[in-house]
């Protein structure tokens, strides 16, 4: 098939919707596809052999913001795609699905980003709320200009629901298990981060994620405060600064080691971290799927999540790591505990947790998102 991806997100910004394209794209044309990617400026010439169209954009919160403008039919009419791919439409895949019911090509749009809870959250209180309903109204909008929408779990696909936008399926997120793996325990790079998180033996509880205010991490508080413990945080964003002060002084009232910020790792190196840790931790609420705790999976390490969202797919409470309720205060460091003060425990989480994602390759993903392709297209040749 040819596939044209209009992505809200690419290289060289990195998070959930840009190595979700990556992996898909890589994977198609592994499966002899042709694949275009249209993305916002600056993005590289080409990526996995595909040309890349880079298009007009603006910063906002330090994300290249893709505009819309008439290029995008051009590039599409140029192309001819089977199928068009939206991934995170909110400004450039509106102009992008626009187009396509324009051209009367058909469309996919993978919805990945709650947006309207990330305005909600970022907005003046007084706004806030308006904010997001608004966000709601342009998003039913735009999803009804698609054929499908695919979610990437089951409470993402409810709200998709009850707020009105129809024609959806799930399909979720591959893990690339080569790369995110327990052996790199054994790498002596591995071995040498380790030593610095843990001179003393420290049990380390990480998190690996965007260090932003719609990740709720001052739920990390009392971790740091914990003995025996070393919390570390890898990532970076607009919150870095205000959550290490806040995390380094519970952790000097408490008397125990600051907690670590790694900052951003990518490739190896973010492999390295997560084989660092002993258990991993996440704190946001309004995931709708969680690419981190996969990789956390994958690594062999207990995960700790919220009762909400995404995890809910993702972790078998007490069997592959544990959900805590995010409206208790103490849940979360309640958890934490339990799993520090009991190591067989935290090694047969990750050893089941490990076990279920075995089989989540990006492979099988990209090939049942193919399958979904292919169902749109038959539909627009019989009408």
């Amino acid at each position: 098939m040819r596939v044209a991806i209009v992505t809200e997100s690419f290289l060289p910004t990195f998070n959930g919707v840009t190595t979700s394209v990556c992996r898909v794209t890589e994977c198609l044309v592994a499966a002899g596809h042709e694949v275009l990617l249209v993305a916002p400026r600056p993005a590289p010439e080409s990526y996995a052999g595909c040309p890349v169209h880079g298009v007009a954009s603006v910063p906002v919160r330090g994300f290249p913001l893709g505009m819309p403008s008439r290029e995008i039919e051009d590039v599409l009419r140029g192309f001819g795609p089977d199928v068009v791919h939206v991934a995170s439409p909110f400004v450039l895949g509106a102009s992008a699905l626009a187009t396509t019911s324009r051209l009367g090509v058909p469309s996919v749009a993978v919805y990945q980003t709650d947006m309207p809870s990330y305005l909600q959250r970022h907005a003046p209180a007084a706004v806030g709320a308006g904010a997001s309903r608004a966000a709601w109204r342009w998003l039913r909008r735009l999803h009804g200009m698609a054929d499908l929408t695919l979610a990437p779990s089951t409470a993402a696909l409810a709200d998709l629901h009850s707020h009105g936008v129809a024609r959806t399926a799930l399909w979720g997120r591959g893990v690339d298990t080569r790369q995110f793996s327990p052996d790199w325990r054994l790498d002596a790079g591995t071995r040498a981060l380790r030593r610095r998180l843990s001179p003393d033996g420290e049990v380390v509880v990480g998190y690996v994620g965007r260090l932003a205010p719609e990740k709720e991490l001052d739920r990390l508080v009392p971790v740091a405060t914990l003995p025996g413990v070393r919390l570390v945080l890898v990532g970076d964003g607009p919150d870095r600064q205000r959550i290490g002060a806040v995390l380094a002084g519970a952790a000097a009232s408490a008397g125990v080691p600051a907690p670590v910020l790694l900052g951003r790792r990518d490739g190896d190196d973010l492999a390295r971290a997560y084989a660092a840790l002993d258990v991993f931790v996440h704190t946001g609420t309004r995931e709708t799927f969680g690419q981190t705790l996969q990789e956390a999976a994958a690594t062999g390490l207990p995960v700790l999540a919220p009762a909400r969202g995404g995890p809910l797919d993702l972790v078998d409470h007490s069997r592959t790591g544990l959900l805590y309720d995010p409206d208790d205060p103490a849940a979360l460091v309640d958890a934490v505990r339990h799993l520090v003060g009991d190591r067989a425990k935290r090694e047969a989480l990750g050893r089941a947790g490990l076990e279920r994602v075995a089989d989540r390759g990006w492979t099988p993903l990209t090939a049942a998102l193919v399958g979904h392709y292919e169902q749109v297209a038959a539909r627009q040749r019989v009408t």
